[in-house]
């Protein structure tokens, strides 16, 4: 079936059909300087999502959720926010909604840092009181592209930063028209190691961008995004012939 998206699928067509697990994207609305949109996270993790659910049998791609918890963010403009308890809920009232369905298989791939705490609560929590429900999650794509990639393939950072190198060649694959790289300008703060400081963005960057934007390349962006797509497949794969069980003998 071609079509994997819930909000385009007609209800006869979903009768018809037979899915078993589902894919969720989560993104955020937030500033990302002033050469990429709003909507970078979300637009991320969408994408992701639409082309691992296009390869993989059974997967139905749930609509994107477009906002995320970015208050840490939200000393620059017009960043749409929500609270973590709020996300929290939502998202173990998702995993009720698929388990009452009987769609008892779920990934989710998650575009903004913020998300990551309540994802790890919602998912543990849920899991704890419906076991028979099974849920995998991608919680920060950047740092997984990293880990796959070549060394050498970023040239600042890493390629980390909010709307930095890596950030910013993933948009230029997925939605190159929203990109204005004459814009682009980042910052590497100077942060300590094997501490985290909980910071507020203004305290790190002057920009609302940190990394370096622009060693950004179409080029590291298809590699990024074709690494990830292909791990995440290969991964389904591999819990579908193990029964999402994570220690088969």
């Amino acid at each position: 079936m071609n079509d994997t998206e819930l909000l385009r699928m007609m209800g006869y067509r979903l009768k018809d059909a037979y899915f078993d697990k589902a894919v969720l994207p989560i993104g955020s609305t937030e500033y990302h300087g002033e050469h990429l949109p709003f909507g970078t996270d979300t637009l991320v993790a969408d994408s992701l999502a639409a082309a691992v659910a296009g390869r993989v049998e059974g997967m139905l791609k749930l609509p994107v959720m477009p906002y995320g918890m970015s208050h840490h963010y939200s000393s620059f403009p017009m960043v749409l926010t929500i609270d973590t308890e709020t996300l929290i809920r939502v998202l173990k009232q998702l995993m009720e909604s698929l388990n009452a369905h009987g769609v008892k298989r779920l990934l989710v791939i998650n575009g903004h840092d913020g998300n990551i705490p309540a994802l790890e609560a919602a998912t543990r929590e849920y899991r704890t009181e419906h076991p028979e429900f099974k849920v995998a999650a991608l919680e920060a794509w950047w740092v997984t592209a990293g880990d796959l990639l070549p060394p050498g393939t970023f040239e600042a950072w890493g390629g980390l930063g909010h709307a930095g190198e890596g950030e910013t060649s993933m948009m230029l694959r997925v939605a190159p028209e929203l990109v204005n790289m004459s814009k682009a300008k980042g910052h590497i703060p100077d942060l300590p190691a094997h501490v985290q400081v909980k910071w507020l963005f203004r305290e790190i960057t002057p920009y609302g961008v940190t990394g370096d934007p622009t060693k950004a390349t179409s080029e590291k962006g298809i590699l990024m995004w074709d690494t990830l797509v292909n791990h995440l497949v290969d991964f389904l794969e591999e819990m579908d012939r193990n029964g999402w069980e994570v220690d088969k003998e």
